[in-house]
């Protein structure tokens, strides 16, 4: 069966899903995206996703084209329009059709949503852990641009492709201060005597869904947890370290390879017990959300 897509309000073959060629989002890349998780037919904190998006759209000034948008009911319709259980879902917003340069003037909003089937990493890939390397990338931390979930996407892209191209599996991003800000396509935390530490949204980060998660569910058991500016010289002093995102859940991170090209495993360089604890509740939260 030909995968369905939602596209302004239809269910369509994906082959016949159509973006206007003059869309913002494809001339200057003005829209907006989430990634999502499904489990047993349940996407995973949809409300929160949404929440996001939208406060995010009324930022840029598009609340008005998405005014009487379903875009929980159109992601949950994409679903079961695929008959999956098991799924990652990208929920993007664009500008739509409008003059031939970004105004004031308002178009109705292009809104797509794909759904594909996702089989998650193997238990050995969290029992090994990722690597990441310092981006020679940089974000911003006065723009506003870097916490938003924006389809001008093109600096997580580069910093990511330079992490692969040297063998690693993730990117971190300082900022224009020096200050570690998040991954290419994750946010970071570290562990030091028992204490989390994760950098602040004001370091120019996107404020993530399964962060936020992370942060309660510390909370719950007992971890203290704090954001607070961090250098690469803070690395060796940390006894554990992970990235979260949406589709990754928490992945234990084992080593940073520094600017200078030098690896430094954090802590043994293997998955820490406050990580592995993490691990447990953010599974259990996932179980009690979605049956």
């Amino acid at each position: 069966m030909a995968e369905i897509v939602y596209l302004n309000g239809a269910l369509i073959p994906r082959p016949q899903a159509k973006v206007a060629a003059f869309d913002h989002g494809f001339l200057y890349g003005c829209g907006l995206f989430e990634t999502m998780r499904a489990y047993n037919g349940q996407i995973f904190l949809l409300d929160r996703h949404v929440k996001r998006l939208r406060q995010s759209a009324e930022w840029l000034g598009m609340s008005e084209a998405l005014a009487g948008i379903n875009l929980a009911q159109a992601c949950l319709d994409t679903l079961k329009a695929n008959k999956l259980k098991e799924a990652r879902l990208r929920l993007t917003v664009a500008g739509g059709e409008a003059g031939p340069f970004p105004g004031r003037e308002q178009s109705a909003a292009t809104v797509l949503v794909a759904a594909s089937a996702y089989t998650p990493l193997p238990d050995t890939a969290y029992a090994k852990g990722y690597k990441a390397l310092i981006s020679s990338f940089r974000r911003d931390s006065q723009s506003l641009l870097s916490r938003l979930k924006s389809t001008s996407y093109l600096l997580s892209l580069l910093a990511k492709r330079e992490a692969e191209s040297a063998g690693m599996d993730e990117a971190l991003l300082l900022n224009e201060r020096g200050n570690i800000a998040e991954g290419s396509i994750s946010n970071v935390f570290f562990v030091r005597q028992g204490e989390l530490v994760t950098p602040p949204v004001a370091s120019g980060i996107l404020p993530g869904i399964t962060r936020e998660a992370v942060l309660e569910l510390a909370a719950g058991s007992k971890i203290r947890a704090i954001e607070a500016d961090l250098r690469v010289s803070d690395i060796s002093g940390f006894d554990e370290a992970f990235l979260t995102n949406s589709v990754l859940e928490i992945m234990p991170l084992v080593a940073i390879r520094d600017s200078a090209g030098k690896m430094v495993n954090i802590g043994s360089g293997k998955p820490g017990e406050i990580t592995k604890q993490l691990m447990r509740a953010f599974r259990q939260m996932v179980a009690r959300e979605t049956g």
